[in-house]
């Protein structure tokens, strides 16, 4: 019997531990939920014999450890920041370990024992980063196998609200982690465009966006994700004079998102104390608002001569409460997943521009397009890990074929498919 440990359980978790309640169900698995309010969870979900779930401190060393100790294969769904305590604890008990996070500087200092004792980290495998990541690499491949030589890659993802819920002047409602809404974006981009290395301050990043078509929805806005040059090397896309990575957004959304990071209002500062209330705190607000977005700051509430939430906030983390009631999704409201990748290459003496492109809706507030396409790339890998389907040792993010051609292909399954047009 395979064990499986899922850490966190939050707004990412729900498809998640619908996927894994129906594989260790059909397989005679069992699948362990340890989050600090698991009754909250387990109240909104069907019970299974399969799945047992567990309230920890996630702090706590010894909470961690027996956790671990009695899995086959952990997964953390935690924020970025704790992965590393599970990572230690998965190092140190000799177990495998999914996230759906970046590789940071403290997860890659494990590296060395990761190998040494033959353990498999995967990292990376949710959205973005995650499916763009094999799915890209997937027509990387391809055109190379082909002999193609690729001169431009961009990749655009956004988590957005689907048309049939969007009611508001943002076009956006809040499916995911709040405090990542506002903290996106924030620590710049670095990209290449033409041959030149370009690098974005946060201040300047809502300058620099670019508008693309998505049929059959139309247009959307993007801007630079974090640092794309990172991943030039290990795309093998060196020889590409135009590499980017994006978070799309509706035009409206980047053109009021802009002004709020010039006036300082999505920053990590503390606020004055001598500030009482939502208007005296938005005023640097004021020179940068038109008859246009004065809309988008009303329904926010930012002029509003209410208290603020709390003493000693940050702005981000005001700007944060205000979206999380503003942004809310209702019920029944639907999100949506957008993704496409854009490729120029030459074939054979001629030109192509390669399109392949995500749509995803979620159904419900809960079961959300960003849960599934969070959440099912995790779900997947798991099964096919246990199943010695996927059978590699070290620390791996999902750019190798041994990854992504049976995930992708079990994905489509699951009704996540592109679509692709070259002309």
């Amino acid at each position: 019997m395979k064990r499986i440990v899922l850490f966190g359980a939050g707004k990412s978790a729900a498809c998640l531990i619908d996927y894994l309640t129906r594989v260790c169900s059909q397989r005679n698995w069992t699948l362990t939920i340890g989050d600090a309010d698991p009754d909250a969870i387990k109240e909104k979900r069907p019970s299974s014999a399969a799945v047992h779930f567990v309230k920890i401190n996630v702090e706590n060393t010894e909470d961690r450890n027996e956790l671990v100790r009695n899995a086959d294969l952990v997964i953390s769904l935690l924020p970025p920041s704790l992965h590393i305590l599970i990572a230690r604890n998965c190092v140190a008990a000799s177990k495998n370990l999914l996230t759906a996070s970046y590789v940071d500087e403290s997860i890659g200092s494990l590296s060395p024992e990761i190998s040494q004792k033959k353990l498999f980290f995967l990292c990376e495998m949710g959205l973005d980063p995650g499916i763009d990541h094999m799915s890209a690499m997937q027509i990387v491949h391809r055109i190379k196998a082909e002999g193609g030589k690729i001169s431009v890659f961009r990749s655009h993802t956004g988590g957005l609200v689907a048309p049939e819920s969007d009611d508001n002047p943002w076009h956006y409602k809040i499916s995911w982690n709040p405090a990542n809404v506002v903290k996106a974006g924030v620590a710049g981009a670095l990209f290449k465009e033409n041959n030149k290395i370009i690098k974005l301050e946060y201040k300047n990043l809502f300058d620099n966006t670019g508008l693309v078509d998505i049929k059959p929805l139309g247009t959307y806005a993007y801007y630079p994700n974090r640092d794309s040059l990172a991943y030039i090397p290990v795309y093998g896309l060196e020889s590409a004079h135009s590499f980017i990575r994006t978070t799309l957004r509706h035009p409206d959304y980047c053109s009021g998102w802009k002004y709020l990071v010039k006036a300082g209002l999505a920053n990590d500062t503390p606020v004055p104390s001598n500030l009482k209330t939502i208007a005296e705190w938005s005023k640097p607000l004021l020179p940068f608002v038109n008859a246009f977005n004065k809309k988008l700051y009303d329904q926010i509430g930012l002029f509003e001569k209410t208290q603020l939430p709390g003493r000693g906030l940050s702005s981000a983390k005001i700007l944060q409460e205000l979206i999380e009631k503003s942004w809310k999704m209702k019920e029944n409201d639907k999100d949506m997943i957008l993704m496409l990748h854009e490729f120029e290459y030459k074939l054979k003496g001629q030109n192509k521009i390669l399109r392949s492109s995500l749509i995803v809706k979620g159904e419900n507030s809960i079961r959300t397009a960003m849960a599934k396409t969070v959440g099912l790339p995790l779900g997947i890998a798991a099964k096919l890990i246990l199943e010695n389907k996927i059978a590699l040792s070290g620390l791996h993010i999902p750019i190798i074929s041994e990854i992504y051609e049976p995930v992708l292909h079990e994905l489509a399954i699951e009704g996540i498919r592109f679509q692709e047009e070259i002309t």
